[in-house]
């Protein structure tokens, strides 16, 4: 129960994923702000598997790991702003545009996004291990549980916020001054994320 509460706490404060996943539902509608968040959700699984076998303590004894991580990710994040700018699909029209960015694209980005961020896999080996027992079974399947309860919390949560973007977005498609606003608003999203991350401290 204190686990699921810290959970929701950390689901609940507005953050890069939760951002993220907004931006994609206002920009390219309901389904593909769920696709994000799956990838985002099957992120937080490797990033509890790789504490679970000590992986993450790399970037906390190895900064070179923790830097190249950290610019890999600020890298990536911008050449997606740079996609997202250069599309020329029109981002209120859902299956020109979902069909153009395939689902496995968006998914897969969300992914991406989710492990290339160090911060996430310190904050799991920071909070994970003081919920797990060694004398309770396996530390990778305590873990996982755990990983499961923080996605299914981040579900509900973050569902609320896909809904809340489609309505957005749905109420978006009546204006017809700005077309491409939403890709816009999305590649400022990346942009941002990725000064976050290339700005933040390892701390």
């Amino acid at each position: 129960m204190l686990f699921a509460a810290a959970a929701l706490v950390l689901t609940a404060t507005p953050g890069p994923d939760m951002l993220l996943i907004a931006s994609r539902s206002i920009s390219q509608g309901r389904a593909a702000g769920f696709l994000t968040y799956a990838g985002i959700a099957l992120g937080t699984y490797c990033h509890a598997i790789a504490a679970a076998f000590g992986l993450s303590q790399l970037f906390m004894t190895v900064p070179a790991a923790y830097e190249t991580v950290r610019w890999a990710g600020c890298c990536y994040l911008l050449y997606l702003a740079y996609k997202t700018v250069r599309s020329e699909g029109i981002a209120f029209q859902p299956a020109s545009t979902l069909k153009r960015l395939s689902g496995r694209r968006i998914f897969s980005a969300g992914l991406a996004t989710n492990l290339l961020n160090p911060k996430m896999a310190l904050f799991v080996m920071a909070l994970f291990p003081q919920f797990v027992n060694a004398s309770a079974g396996s530390l990778t399947v305590q873990m996982l549980i755990l990983a499961s309860i923080l996605n299914g919390i981040g579900l509900v949560v973050n569902g609320a916020v896909i809904f809340l973007g489609s309505t957005i977005r749905s109420r978006l498609q009546s204006t017809r001054r700005f077309p491409k606003l939403p890709q816009y608003i999305l590649a400022t999203v990346f942009t941002g994320l990725a000064c976050r991350l290339a700005l933040q401290p390892r701390s």
